[in-house]
């Protein structure tokens, strides 16, 4: 059974379920869908852009965006459509960061991968010393 929960979007009361909004946006946010999808269904609209969609739908860049994000809309087939990278916000059109982004985690990785052997090797170095015992007294080999 779900939750009692606020609307983030309107702050109505609702049981949170599957759906992290309440029913009255998520019909919102359908109506809001066909309305883009149905702009972009039309030939000469497949290449406009997510501020063109914006200006001629009246569905806010954030919305039109997300659709994007959670794939109901594919910039395969609408090339004009992306949305920003996690990280820096810059436009991609797949995947949740951008290429730089991704080469920067890369680089970071690869400099706590070598800090880590670093910090491995000095510690493989700091051996406890031995105890030795040493006597003053020989036995003579005759």
């Amino acid at each position: 059974m779900g939750e009692l929960a606020n609307c983030p979007r309107c702050n109505a009361v609702f049981m949170k379920g599957t759906a992290a909004i309440c029913q009255t946006c998520v019909k919102k946010e359908e109506q809001d869908f066909q309305t883009v999808y149905g702009f972009l269904r039309k030939k000469s609209n497949r290449t406009a852009s997510v501020n063109e969609m914006e200006a001629k739908t009246g569905v806010p860049e954030k919305q039109i965006r997300a659709f994007v994000k959670q794939k109901r809309l594919h910039p395969s087939l609408f090339p004009s459509l992306d949305y920003g990278c996690e990280k820096c916000g810059a436009p991609i059109q797949e995947g949740r960061i951008c290429g730089s982004c991704t080469e920067e985690f890369g680089q970071n990785l690869k400099q706590l991968e070598r800090n880590q052997q670093f910090a491995d090797r000095i510690k493989g170095q700091e051996k406890p010393k031995a105890k030795t015992y040493y006597s003053s007294e020989y036995d003579s080999f005759e």
